[in-house]
Order: structure tokens, then C-alpha cells, then sequence
């Protein structure tokens, strides 16, 4: 009988607790915009471009240079990072760290840049491919490709839905698809709702497969002094 009390205790617990967090967007204070963030994307794609000297090849014809896609991929994501803290500046962590994210059965490399309990800003992308579910969220979530593809598609359609450097593919609330990262691939993301509750979505691929506690330590370290810095600051 006690066991039973504490289930449902627990279960009342986590449905308040859902139910005060589906109010949290009547007290948000959005910052980012997914248009500017999409903007930022494309200057520096073309900064990139132009830094390097390197014309913008076409992914799917081009031959593949390691060197050259690594060197491309690492100024895009620089010059990301220089302008989103221009532009917003101490709402961008001042030290963001690489950590491995597995989610969704996907699995790659995110740099956490902004969180808060209404808003993220990270950059999330893989060297070798990768593919898995997108998750489904009370919140509206912005993925801008920095560098290679990601392919799409919802249940019920034969259409694969192709997003290429610049392009914004915008995953809706509640919505949910299939995505590919079919090689190299680097985005920008902006996400903005219930950002608690796609904490679970994030987390839970390490209990209950790769057991990477490392990674799933200091992914929590970096989110919940994000979270902390913005409640000091007043943004929720």
C-alpha cells in the first residue's frame, strides 16, 4: 500500500509539475528570433565563403575533400558563434563546451550556447551521418543548416524534404518527422517553448543505451548553468 501511495504521489507530482510548465510561455521573455537566427546562418555561410577563398561547391557533385569540408565546417560554426554573441550578447555562454547528444536514436555533436526554460540556441551536427526521430514538443523548434544536408519526412508522405546550407527547415509544435544527416552535417538551432519538457527527448538515450554518464554529466552541467544565468538575469 505504501509503494501505491508513492506512485500515485510521484504521478500527481509530475502531472503539476506538466501543468505549471505548460504556463511557463505566458511568462516568457523571448530573445532570439528564428528569422535573424536564419540570417546569421546565411552571413556566415557567405563570410565562410569569402574568408577562405573557396567557392560554395555543390555538395552532391563535388569530390570529397576531408580537409577542406573540416576546415569550412569549423570557420562556418567560428563565425556562428561571433555573430550570435554580437548580436545577443550575454545571453551566449561564455565558454560553450562540445558533448556528444544521443536522441531519438540519432546520435552527434551539440555546443550548447543558450538555455533557458523558454528558449535554446545550440549548434548540433556530425562528421559521419546520422539519422533518427525528431522528437514531438510543446514548443516550435528552427534547424538552419550551416554545412551539408539534412533530409526530412512525416509519416503518411513519400516526399523527402531536402535542407541544404541556408535553408531553414522549422519543426513545428507538436509535430513530429523522420531526419537524416546523410554525411557531414552542421546546423544552427533555435528552439522556443516548453524547453523543460524536450529535456527528457535529450537525456533519456543515455539511461537506457549508451550509458555515456560522462557525456550525460556534463550535458547537465552546461544546461543548468545556462538556465541559472538567465533566472539571475531576470529571463525566463
Amino acid at each position: 500500500k505504501k509503494t501505491t501511495t508513492r506512485v500515485w504521489w510521484v504521478l500527481l507530482a509530475g502531472a503539476v509539475a506538466l501543468a505549471l510548465l505548460g504556463t511557463v510561455e505566458q511568462f516568457a521573455t523571448p530573445v532570439f528570433d528564428p528569422e535573424e537566427m536564419q540570417r546569421i546562418a546565411v552571413e556566415a555561410i557567405e563570410r565562410t565563403s569569402k574568408n577562405l577563398q573557396e567557392p560554395l561547391l555543390d555538395s552532391a557533385n563535388a569530390p570529397f575533400d576531408q580537409e577542406a569540408d573540416s576546415r569550412r565546417a569549423n570557420e562556418t560554426i567560428a563565425v556562428v558563434v561571433e555573430l550570435l554573441r554580437e548580436r545577443y550578447g550575454k545571453h551566449i555562454l561564455p565558454d560553450p563546451q562540445w558533448v556528444f547528444n544521443n536522441a531519438g536514436g540519432a546520435m552527434g555533436s551539440t555546443l550548447i550556447l543558450h538555455f533557458s526554460v523558454s528558449e535554446y540556441v545550440i549548434i548540433f551536427g556530425t562528421a559521419v551521418g546520422t539519422e533518427g526521430h525528431t522528437g514531438r514538443f510543446l514548443a516550435d523548434d528552427w534547424f538552419t543548416i550551416l554545412h551539408g544536408e539534412q533530409w526530412a519526412f512525416p509519416a503518411g508522405s513519400t516526399y523527402r524534404e531536402i535542407y541544404a546550407p541556408g535553408d531553414q527547415h522549422h519543426l513545428r509544435r507538436l509535430e513530429t518527422k523522420q531526419y537524416r544527416m546523410p554525411g557531414t552535417c552542421w546546423a544552427l538551432e533555435y528552439a522556443r517553448g516548453n524547453i523543460v519538457s524536450m529535456l527528457p527527448f535529450g537525456l533519456l538515450d543515455t539511461l537506457t543505451s549508451t550509458m555515456d554518464l560522462v557525456s550525460l554529466y556534463n550535458t547537465i552541467v552546461l544546461t543548468l548553468s545556462g538556465l541559472i544565468r538567465e533566472l539571475r538575469a531576470g529571463k525566463v
